[in-house]
């Protein structure tokens, strides 16, 4: 069971300090700039967490095993990060903007589970896309 929600719970947390981060980016520091820092920081802390997990690990071996994702994941990170910074300066509230998204998300997402990976689309998964769409609404008119 804790394999389970263990990684929910390291996402939810990991999200908190990630809008908190991304809002504390001085105004004066360009987004993309500050990325730069970011991803040197996450580089080097993946390849730290890599050698404390598999003890005798070889880095390169595991590169020969890529394929385009991580390629295009890295592309999409700095496009998802540098939205968050810039939505921020634009003066989007925390809250609204997190929400936002996410509902947004959720219902483009519930399509490319149907399109791309087979995904069932149920009832309950339109009526969730419906009250999110509702609950954008309210939040923010």
């Amino acid at each position: 069971m804790f394999s389970y929600f263990w990684p929910v719970l390291l996402i939810v947390g990991a999200n908190v300090v990630y809008h908190i981060c991304a809002k504390s980016v001085p105004a004066d520091l360009d987004p993309l700039a500050s990325l730069t820092v970011t991803y040197l920081v996450g580089a080097a802390f993946s390849a730290l967490c890599y050698f404390v997990m598999h003890r005798g690990g070889n880095l390169l071996r595991e590169y020969a095993k890529l394929n385009w994702a991580p390629f295009a994941f890295g592309i999409a990170l700095v496009g998802l990060e540098a939205g968050f910074i810039y939505a921020y300066k634009a003066g989007w509230q925390v809250g609204s903007l997190s929400v936002t998204q996410s509902a947004i998300l959720a219902a483009i997402l519930l399509l490319v589970g149907l399109l791309l990976y087979k995904e069932p689309l149920t009832a309950n998964k339109l009526i969730g896309v419906v009250i999110c769409m509702v609950g954008l609404y309210i939040i923010n008119r």
